[in-house]
């Protein structure tokens, strides 16, 4: 299957889940090992705001090349029926197509780059 061909949704809906498995290594690695506390920490990077913060935070920085930003922008620009209650539109479309980009990358075989992009997001602060 061609990935340019993959709906972006579905881009996201694989991205999601390489997102928060490093996110979950990543708070491992900090040695925080109650499950209470790893729960706590995670929702300050798997969260619609602060994926779409860091998305921004990219985005401002001049971080990302052409071609994921169009990977992200055909994520954003997807028409969507509806979005989750705790969460505004925008939110979850920018959200959303930081999932989308690391799906592609994922599918693309670049771990390289999702690493260079996890590495850009743990950097920061907690949103």
């Amino acid at each position: 299957m061609n990935k340019e061909q993959i709906n972006s949704l579905a881009l996201a809906y694989i991205g999601d889940s390489v997102y928060e498995l490093y996110v979950r290594k990543y708070l491992i690695e900090k040695k925080i090992i109650k499950v209470n506390d790893l729960q706590k920490e995670a929702v300050k990077y798997v969260s619609a705001k602060a994926q779409a913060s860091y998305l921004k935070m990219m985005l401002n920085d001049n971080f990302l090349n052409d071609d994921e930003l169009i990977i992200i922008n055909r994520a954003r620009n997807h028409k969507v029926n509806s979005h989750p209650k705790n969460t505004d539109i925008i939110t979850y479309k920018y959200a959303t197509g930081l999932e989308a980009l690391i799906g592609y990358l994922y599918i693309d075989d670049n771990h390289k780059r999702i690493d260079e992009i996890m590495h850009y997001i743990f950097k920061q602060k907690n949103i």
